[in-house]
C-alpha cells in the first residue's frame, strides 16, 4: 500500500510507517496531506481516489548538507564561493485514508 502525495512543490511516494524529508511546513505534532495524486491498495492497481488524505506527525527539524556553489570566470581572476543549507522537517507516515478505507502502520 501507498499513495503519491504533493507538498513543497514535490512529489513523494509514501506509505505507512516511512519516514522522509520535506520541505519546512508549520504545524503541530500531527500534519494532514490532502493533495493525494494517487493510491495503491493492491499490488499492480493504482488509482485516482475520489477523496484522500495522509496523516503524518512530525519526528523533527533541521538543516540539509551544504551545497557549495562555486562561480569562476577563467582570465578574469574572478572567484566567488557561496554556501546553502535548506532546512526541512522530518515527518513520519501514520496512516493513508483513500475512498473510506484506511491504511495504517503496524
Amino acid at each position: 500500500m501507498y499513495a503519491v502525495i504533493r507538498t513543497g512543490g514535490k512529489q513523494y511516494r509514501v506509505a505507512p510507517g516511512d519516514v522522509l524529508k520535506i520541505e519546512t511546513i508549520a504545524g503541530g505534532p500531527t500534519v494532514e496531506f490532502s493533495d493525494v495524486l494517487a493510491v495503491s491498495g493492491e499490488p499492480g492497481s493504482v488509482t485516482k481516489p475520489a477523496k484522500a488524505k495522509v496523516t503524518a506527525e512530525i519526528v523533527g527539524e533541521g538543516r540539509g548538507d551544504k551545497i557549495l556553489v562555486f562561480h569562476f570566470k577563467r582570465k578574469k581572476q574572478y572567484k566567488k564561493l557561496q554556501g546553502h543549507r535548506q532546512n526541512f522537517t522530518e515527518v513520519r507516515i501514520q496512516a493513508i485514508e483513500a475512498d473510506g478505507v484506511t491504511y495504517a502502520a503496524k
